[in-house]
């Protein structure tokens, strides 16, 4: 493939027709399963996303065994179908998940696990890794005053988020329904995730869930956005 996609209008017609094909989906076909592969190229999006300092602070959990799903039933009112009168996207979706975002204990300024990720996986050299802890460093305690484990943490959600939109156009493109979730309680899936799925809640806290599947029906109503005028101001 080239480094360098040729851009054509029928490309951009492909990209509006799949965000008006994007719709957060409340119910699914619970008998129609994704293919592996394209679930996997959704995947592949989610880990080819850009992050700030390109430091990765998400992990992206996939929950397809029914019972470890129905954990977060009770206390997940945006995917348990209260408000479709139905199994909601957990019991119905053909991929459902987590994101996760990282905390203060491995996204502070100098931090041992950030050290490792400048040397092994983006393997920078120690004057670059000197470059990149005091422009961070100096990002996080002055330009944006990101210090304490909620700001950091919010700042990693924000970077969870760029992640899911990413999974859900690569979804669109496809033709594969998706919805976001943060309709549930944030404390006790916190807990759900380190008493039966070994997280390290001290390092890794949950920022959104998502499903992803094919819709049981069409949305009833049609997609409604602001003006373009209303949305984008030139100057």
């Amino acid at each position: 493939m080239n480094a360098i996609t040729k851009i054509t209008p029928d490309i951009q017609t492909q990209i509006i027709e799949a965000f008006n094909f994007r719709h957060a989906t409340k119910v699914f076909d619970a008998e129609r399963k994704i293919d592996a592969a394209a679930f996997q190229t959704i995947l592949e999006a989610a880990r080819l996303s850009p992050t700030s300092f390109g430091h990765e602070p998400f992990k992206v959990l996939v929950i397809q065994t029914p019972e470890k799903r129905e954990l977060f039933r009770e206390y997940s009112w945006g995917a348990n179908g209260m408000m479709s009168g139905s199994t909601g996207q957990l019991g119905t979706a053909s991929h459902f998940g987590i994101i996760l975002a990282s905390t203060a204990q491995t996204m502070t300024a100098g931090s041992d696990y950030l050290q490792d990720h400048y040397r092994n996986v983006k393997n920078l050299p120690d004057e670059v890794i000197e470059i990149f802890n005091g422009a961070y460093g100096k990002f996080q305690a002055t330009d944006h005053d990101i210090t304490t484990d909620r700001q950091i943490s919010d700042w990693a959600g924000k970077q969870a988020y760029i992640v899911l939109a990413n999974m859900m156009t690569a979804g669109a493109l496809m033709g594969i329904d998706s919805c976001p979730i943060e309709g549930f309680d944030m404390a006790r899936t916190t807990e759900t995730l380190r008493d039966h799925f070994g997280v390290d809640t001290a390092s890794w806290k949950p920022a959104v869930m998502f499903a992803f599947g094919y819709r049981a029906k069409d949305p009833e109503f049609p997609k409604t956005r602001r003006t373009m005028a209303q949305t984008v101001s030139w100057f």
